[in-house]
């Protein structure tokens, strides 16, 4: 079994598209709580294999490549995955 690598910073990527009202009000929200996590925008039509991947299922938003929400965002949300990846990421001992 691989194991995922964390980053003490962790990346928060929406992955988008032109056009999208809820992937607009969705990257507000998850750049303001990404914090002092990494922010990516992603636009799916550029990569045909994005496309393939998530079609018409945009807005969606990962934290170290992890899904954490899609269509939708809830207030907190990528707050709480990000604070988990910086807990992950913490040598244990």
């Amino acid at each position: 079994m691989r194991r995922r690598r964390h980053r003490a910073r962790p990346v928060v990527t929406l992955y988008t598209r032109a056009g999208c009202g809820l992937c607009e009000r969705a990257g507000r929200l998850a750049r303001r709580e990404a914090g002092r996590g990494e922010f990516r925008t992603v636009d799916v039509d550029t990569d045909p294999a994005l496309v393939r991947r998530y079609g018409v299922r945009v807005p969606v938003i990962t934290v170290d490549d992890v899904e954490v929400a899609e269509l939708e965002l809830a207030p907190g949300q990528v707050r709480r995955a990000v604070r988990a990846a910086r807990q992950a990421a913490r040598p244990r001992g």
